[in-house]
């Protein structure tokens, strides 16, 4: 069996770099300015990057693809939300609270938990109100608007700051956590447990319920939900909001996610063996070579030989 591969980059498209990396170097003091294979890049702890291509017009974020967002643990996540909202580059984003038009900036300020799901539904909502609202408080999660529109997330609170997530939606969100288990050897993420399912069980309908506190006022679908973890960097998804199908990430703003792999012509072997779709021949990539896949989803996937 070949080792799981390592979480090696997430690749944006932008028409500044520079402006975007000063920008979040701005707001997350671990993270400073690089650059890898011929690419500007946002350096975080763990060696794990953001990688940037300059491109001369702002890319698009339509159709919906699997990449949803990436986002950052902090240490103090209400002293962050008060920070951020005190600045003019930070746009806070609401998280409505599924009564009336009310919303949070902290996920904690809100009912947010039912068993270890992040959200509740309307009428959990009442359940929770007839009984008495839990008293806001504690570590929560909020998002903001960066540069071009990028949307990252925090949360809190951990020992140490750091980029560690991308948060992604999946048209099937437990076939596509057996499809990385079973085609890269990857561990779910820890705090979804070991979720058995096959290719003919991991087909589970969408949740009819939506749930709160949400991005959207009509709140959001969140089951099913898988995630499995690279390294030191967890990628967490939830069902696909929509009806379509969602869309290739590739040419969008959040372009695509890369593994790094030991050996790969012997992944390449591997996957091509197992029916994988490639996008790509063999291509050098700064001073080493890669190759493009596509995830479940038809998330660019690209397999960065680091050996």
């Amino acid at each position: 069996m070949l080792p799981t591969p390592g979480f090696h980059h997430l690749h944006l498209r932008s028409i500044d770099p520079a402006a975007a990396i000063d920008f979040y170097t701005r707001q997350f003091p671990s993270a400073s300015i690089g650059s890898w294979g011929g690419f500007p890049a946002l350096l975080s702890p763990k060696d794990v990057m953001i990688l940037f291509d300059k491109v001369d017009k702002r890319p698009t974020n339509t159709p919906q693809s699997a990449i949803w967002h990436f986002g950052w643990h902090v240490t103090d996540s209400r002293a962050t939300v008060a920070a951020f909202e005190a600045l003019e580059d930070v746009a806070t984003q609401p998280l409505y609270t599924g009564v009336e038009d009310g919303y949070v900036l902290l996920s904690s300020d809100t009912w947010f938990r039912t068993g270890d799901l992040l959200g509740v539904t309307q009428a959990q909502i009442a359940k929770l109100r007839a009984e008495g609202t839990p008293a806001p408080g504690g570590p929560g999660f909020a998002y903001f608007q960066g540069p071009e529109g990028a949307l990252f997330e925090i949360a809190g609170d951990y020992p140490n700051e750091r980029f560690n997530h991308i948060h992604m939606w999946q048209d099937d969100s437990l076939c596509a956590q057996l499809w990385y288990q079973r085609h890269f050897n990857a561990a779910p993420r820890a705090s979804f447990g070991d979720v058995a399912v096959t290719e003919t069980t991991c087909k589970v309908p969408r949740t009819t319920d939506r749930t709160y506190p949400a991005l959207k006022p009509e709140g959001m679908y969140r089951a099913p939900r898988g995630g499995v973890t690279f390294g030191d960097v967890d990628l967490i998804w939830y069902v696909n909001q929509g009806d379509a199908p969602l869309g290739s990430s590739l040419g969008q703003f959040q372009d695509h996610l890369a593994l790094s792999v030991g050996d790969l012509d012997a992944w390449i072997a591997k996957l091509r063996d197992e029916g994988v779709t490639f996008l790509s021949d063999i291509y050098p990539l700064g001073e080493t070579r890669a190759i493009m896949l596509e995830g479940p989803s038809r998330e660019g996937l690209e397999l960065v030989e680091d050996g």
